[in-house]
């Protein structure tokens, strides 16, 4: 398996055609902006490529892969994976494409090297500033490649707050507005604007919400029940496990969000310093970041509160 920096990528990429491009499972804006902004660049390129469809991408996601899905009948030559770190990522669409990956882009620590070639920053605060590097050995960026890129690398920095943004980060998103994006409005809907029902859930979750250690780790449940009783969306959900981390005094956040009656997923967001949060995950079967990370395991709500508290008190002992 061939490990590539981004002027390796950047070349090989052009060296191949037919391309399809992989999101991971949820896909949130990184994964979907790197799609969008790679697609796009190639295109410009002269290189067919297209975006592999999954029809549960949030709709708030799916205005940046308008025109960019891939038809059923495409047989590509080169598949590519954005800001997939673990086979688990792989959506059911996906894993036809599990051992047929070409090339994966990728900052998580975690990354498990599936793929033939892989390209690797674990310094990255988003993958999208990756695939920025990789685009900018092509040429100037264009706005039609920026604006994804944009939303790749704000959201996965959560509008530049997270613990993860670094002065790089910053730079990155400078040069992307000074293509001449109209930012504001992703900003707006990413970053400023709740949905009434959003609200509903976030007062279900405050009051149900469990704090231990003098309040320094907190835990909310997201059940179906719940979604259900406010008709909430994938919309009205999207990027919810940062809500517990903004309560004062929280130092770790777990959100345990119920994806089926016996199946949840876990989103751990601690402080840089105090718990690696891709160690406590990967007990599960996760992984991700030091500081965010993720897993998904098979048992009711109350089990899965019960596995990830204890996957934390496993590390913080070994610590």
């Amino acid at each position: 398996m061939g490990k590539l920096n981004y002027e390796q990528a950047a070349a090989w990429l052009l060296g191949r055609d037919n391309f399809l491009i992989l999101t991971h499972v949820r896909p949130d804006g990184d994964t979907v902006g790197c799609a969008a902004g790679l697609c796009r660049a190639l295109r410009e390129q002269g290189k067919t490529a297209h975006i592999l469809p999954d029809p549960n991408t949030n709709a708030i996601y799916t205005p940046y892969l308008e025109g960019l899905l891939s038809p059923a009948d495409y047989c590509p030559d080169t598949v590519v994976a954005v800001d997939m770190a673990a086979r688990s990522m792989f959506h059911n669409a996906a894993k036809p494409w599990l051992d047929r990956v070409d090339l994966t882009f990728d900052h998580h620590p975690s990354q498990e090297f599936y793929a033939k070639n892989t390209c690797l920053d674990a310094d990255r605060a988003a993958c999208g500033q990756l695939i920025y590097d990789v685009v900018r050995q092509w040429g100037t960026v264009s706005k039609e490649v920026a604006l994804p890129l944009y939303v790749a690398v704000s959201t996965d920095c959560g509008c530049f707050v997270y613990s993860n943004t670094d002065a790089a980060c910053h730079r990155v998103a400078a040069d992307l507005m000074e293509t001449g994006i109209d930012f504001y409005p992703i900003n707006r809907k990413h970053f400023r604007t709740k949905s009434l029902k959003r609200l509903q859930l976030e007062s279900m979750l405050t009051a149900g919400m469990q704090v231990f250690d003098n309040g320094t780790i907190a835990m909310v449940t997201l059940t179906l029940d719940m979604i259900d009783s406010v008709h909430a969306t994938e919309e009205d959900l999207d990027d919810i496990s940062a809500f517990v981390g903004q309560i004062e005094g929280v130092r770790t956040g777990i959100t345990v969000r119920q994806l089926t009656p016996q199946r949840c997923k876990i989103s751990l967001r601690t402080e840089p310093g105090d718990l690696n949060a891709s160690k406590v995950c990967g007990l599960l079967g996760g992984g991700g970041h030091a500081a965010a990370a993720g897993a998904s395991v098979d048992g009711s709500p109350e089990e899965t509160q019960h596995a990830i508290l204890c996957a934390i008190r496993q590390i913080q002992n070994e610590g």
